[in-house]
């Protein structure tokens, strides 16, 4: 937090990265590592869908912990006994741990952990996924698309670094603000870049090229939260996204597509963000709204062309014991 009342998120995660060539230390190589996330978390649903569209499953097995968490971390909850089946931890801490025993930052998701150690590789989240695309590809499913094609990067990176700055990051720092001057020029910044978008989006379907890029996967990861969460308890509320009709055509475009909606647990990311946040709201009363099944109707956005996949194929469905609830 800064001194006029600005969030500023700790951006110093480990660095390490998982590689094909090993350089540093983690070479690629499958059922070695485990992918742990929250269905809640935006930053880690990210990692869970390109996994998803990249077709990694049977490669690099996921952990998924439960959408509360206290100051000690992340806990696997949802999991008999309440440890994670592979790992054998309670938390994600302990994995932090067992890297660093004085580990000083906080215990984030999506985190890779090493499984014979029992050792957090990295929790990068902006470099994880980029990885997946280009590290692992030798375990890509057949059909799977280029989520990060080389002729692209220029243009996906800076599209991507505006909607981190304006938009992922933008929503926390209208809700976790401690000052009308500082809420109110992140609300600004975050409606201005929105707009910017609607108008980017109106005449294409994705934000770079014809096909869905690793620039889709951060965008959507914030708007399919907006009216669940962001809206009203984060004070983000000049309009809702069902209100901003390219967007929220988008979004449901993009929630259709085999690999994301099938991601989505809005039980899980509503219960995350109202009870965990009691700065935000004390009560921890968790909404019954908002009615979800607009995310099913008609977008209309196959007449802008484009191909979701490229040359590509859409995933198969996700694991049996990977599937989140029907809308």
């Amino acid at each position: 937090m800064t001194d006029k009342g600005e969030y500023k998120r700790d951006l110093n995660y480990l660095p390490d990265r998982i590689t094909a060539d090993g350089r540093d230390g983690w070479p690629v190589e499958p059922g070695r590592y485990r992918l742990v996330v929250a269905r809640a978390c935006p930053w880690a649903n990210r990692a869970v869908i390109v996994r998803r569209l990249l077709g990694l499953e049977p490669v690099l097995s996921m952990g998924i912990a439960g959408p509360v968490h206290d100051e000690r971390s992340w806990s696997f909850d949802l999991d008999p006994d309440g440890r994670d089946p592979v790992l054998g931890i309670e938390r994600l801490q302990e994995a932090f741990f067992k890297r660093d025993p004085d580990y000083p930052r906080g215990i984030t998701v999506p985190a890779f952990v090493d499984i014979p150690s029992g050792k957090v590789v990295t929790n990068d989240f902006a470099r994880m996924t980029l990885d997946m695309s280009t590290e692992w590809t030798a375990y890509h499913r057949e059909g799977a698309p280029e989520l990060y094609p080389e002729k692209l990067r220029d243009e996906i990176d800076d599209v991507a670094q505006k909607v981190f700055t304006d938009v992922n990051n933008a929503v926390y720092q209208c809700g976790f603000a401690r000052s009308q001057e500082a809420y109110e020029h992140s609300y600004r910044k975050l409606f201005a870049r929105l707009d910017w978008l609607s108008e980017r989006l109106a005449d294409q379907r994705y934000l770079v090229g014809d096909t869905i890029t690793e620039a889709d996967v951060r965008l959507f990861t914030t708007l399919v939260r907006f009216d669940a969460v962001y809206h009203g308890h984060f004070k983000c509320n000049r309009q809702k996204l069902a209100e901003l009709p390219v967007l929220w055509a988008y979004t449901r475009d993009l929630f259709q597509t085999p690999g994301f909606g099938d991601t989505i647990d809005f039980a899980q990311i509503k219960e995350h963000y109202y009870v965990v946040h009691k700065n935000v709201n004390p009560t921890g009363i968790v909404p019954l709204g908002p009615d979800v099944s607009g995310w099913l109707t008609p977008h209309d956005r196959e007449q802008l062309g484009g191909r979701p996949f490229g040359d590509g194929t859409p995933p198969g469905p996700p694991p049996a014991e990977e599937r989140v609830p029907a809308l």
